[in-house]
C-alpha cells in the first residue's frame, strides 16, 4: 500500500474517531458522517466493487425491519405490558422481576435487538417506580447484559452486524450463528452475572403504581426515523470496514489478541460497531476475532457513549454520565479483567 494511501486512510480513522466527541453536528449527524467518510474510504483505497456496493444496501435490512417492526409492536402492547409487569412484581416481589428484566433481555436482545431491549428496558424502569440510585444499578448491570447479549446475531445490534458482513466471505464463511458458535460460552454466564448484579440491587420502598409517564410517548415518524438511521449506520459502516482493510491488514491484523483487546477500551467512548469496521480483517484468526469482540462489548458498559442500549437508556431515564461511570466503571473493569485472565488461559496466544 503506497504511503499516501495509508496516510490518507490513518486521517479518516483520526477523523471518525475525533470529531464525533468534540464536534456537536458531527455527534448529531454521526450516520451521514460515517457514511461520507465510508465512500471517502473506499474511494481512497481503491475497494470499489459492485459487490461491496450490493453488500452495503442489502446488509442493513434485517436489522433495520427487526427494529423498526419490534418497535411498532411493543409501542401497540406498552400498556398491558405495563400492567403486566406491575402485576408479577406486585406476586413475586422486586428483586426477581430486576432479574429476571436483565437476563432475558440480554438473553434475546440478539433476536429483538439490543435497541427494543433498550427501550423495553426503559419501560420497566419507570414502571416499577425505582429510586434514583437503584435505578441506575438496575440499568448498567442490564445494559451490560443487553450489550453482551445482542452480538449473538447479526440483527441484535450493528456491531454483530458489520462483523457478519466482513466475516462472510473466506476463509470463515461467517453465517448467521457464527458468533453464537464463537462467542455463546463467553457471552452467557456473563449475561448470567450482570442479571445476578441487576437482582440484587437495593430498593427501599418501591412505587408499584401504574403512572402516567411524562417522557414522551415514541410515534411511528420516530421510529421510522430510527430504523432508517439505522439503517445508514449500518451501511456506512460496510463502505467504511472495506475501505479501511488495506490499512487494518498492516496494523490491527498484526496486533495480538491480548493487545487487540485492551485497546478497544477505547469503545468506552466510542461505538463499538465502528471500532469492528475498522478493526475486523477477514483473515483474522477465531481466536483475535474473540478478544477483539468481547473487548468491544465489555468496554462498551463502562461508560454511556459506548453502546447504543446506553444512550437509549440514559436518555429516557436522565441518568448522568458520572452517575453511570460510579458503576460502570469499577463493574465493568472488574469484569474485563476477569475475562481477560480467563480467555488468556484457555485460547491460544498471539
Amino acid at each position: 500500500m503506497a504511503i499516501t494511501v495509508a496516510a490518507l486512510l490513518s486521517l479518516i480513522v483520526f477523523a471518525v474517531l475525533i470529531l464525533p466527541l468534540t464536534v456537536s453536528k458531527v455527534e448529531e449527524n454521526l450516520e451521514l458522517f460515517l457514511f461520507v467518510a465510508g465512500l471517502s474510504a473506499v474511494s481512497v483505497s481503491g475497494q470499489w466493487s459492485w459487490h461491496l456496493t450490493v453488500d452495503a444496501f442489502k446488509d442493513p435490512v434485517f436489522i433495520t425491519l427487526a427494529v423498526f417492526v419490534l418497535g411498532i409492536i411493543f409501542k401497540l402492547t406498552q400498556k398491558r405490558f405495563r400492567g403486566v409487569i406491575l402485576t408479577v412484581s406486585r406476586k413475586t416481589g422486586l428483586r426477581p422481576i430486576l432479574f429476571l428484566t436483565a437476563l432475558v433481555l440480554g438473553l434475546f436482545s440478539s433476536v429483538i435487538t439490543a435497541i427494543v431491549a433498550a427501550v423495553i428496558l426503559s419501560e420497566i424502569a419507570r414502571t416499577l417506580g425505582l429510586t434514583q440510585e437503584t435505578k441506575v444499578k438496575f440499568i448498567v448491570f442490564s445494559c451490560f447484559a443487553i450489550g453482551l447479549g445482542a452480538v449473538l446475531t447479526p440483527i441484535g445490534e450493528p456491531l454483530a452486524t458489520i462483523t457478519i458482513s466482513k466475516l462472510k466471505g473466506p476463509p470463515h464463511y461467517a453465517d448467521f450463528f457464527f458468533l453464537f458458535r464463537i462467542l455463546g460460552v463467553w457471552v452467557i454466564p456473563g449475561v448470567i452475572v450482570f442479571s445476578v448484579l441487576a437482582g440484587f440491587v437495593k430498593q427501599k420502598r418501591p412505587s408499584l403504581k401504574l403512572k402516567k409517564d411524562a417522557a414522551p410517548s415514541e410515534t411511528v415518524k420516530s421510529m421510522t426515523v430510527r430504523a432508517l438511521k439505522v439503517y445508514l449506520f449500518v451501511a456506512a459502516l460496510v463502505f467504511l470496514g472495506q475501505g479501511l482493510k488495506p490499512l487494518a491488514e498492516i496494523t490491527i491484523f498484526k496486533l495480538s489478541g491480548y493487545l487487540i483487546y485492551w485497546a478497544n477500551s477505547i469503545s468506552a467512548v466510542l461505538d463499538n460497531a465502528t471500532l469492528a469496521a475498522i478493526e475486523i480483517v477477514p483473515e483474522m484468526a477465531v481466536h483475535k476475532i474473540i478478544f477483539l469482540t468481547m473487548g468491544l462489548v465489555l468496554a462498551g458498559g463502562l461508560l454511556i457513549p459506548g453502546n447504543i442500549p446506553n444512550i437509549i437508556c440514559a436518555s429516557k431515564l436522565k441518568i448522568k454520565s458520572s452517575e453511570w461511570a460510579k458503576v460502570g466503571l469499577p463493574y465493568g473493569v472488574a469484569a474485563m479483567v476477569a475475562y481477560f485472565i480467563i480467555m488468556m488461559a484457555v485460547l491460544p496466544h498471539g
